[in-house]
């Protein structure tokens, strides 16, 4: 009996600020590409500053995915990411987070 193959994780770049004067251009990315994909995993290494909406925005994302079934991986996460987390005690909520993708 052959079971079915899991399908590869999707996978998003996000590259430079992940503040505010991105959210709502990054939240569609992010949901279009959710909407296609069991498991979508955002590489966060390049992300070279974060603010509270692109924390809100990621956690929102998680939600969603846990909404409809779906799984989102923050990988690789940048310094500027591990110390928005950390500076807000959240480190737990990038448990399971990958450093590197895949």
């Amino acid at each position: 009996m052959d079971l079915p193959l899991a399908s590869p994780p999707a996978l998003l770049f996000i590259e430079g600020e992940l503040t505010l004067r991105r959210a709502c251009e990054l939240k569609e990315r992010l949901l279009a590409r959710l909407a296609r994909a069991q498991v979508l995993e955002v590489d966060l290494a390049d992300v070279t500053a974060i603010d509270s909406a692109g924390l809100q925005l990621l956690l929102m994302v998680r939600r969603e995915a846990r909404a409809s079934r779906r799984e989102v991986r923050l990988v690789s996460p940048s310094p500027a990411v591990l110390s928005m987390f950390s500076l807000l005690r959240m480190e737990s909520s990038l448990e399971g987070c990958s450093h590197e993708p895949g």
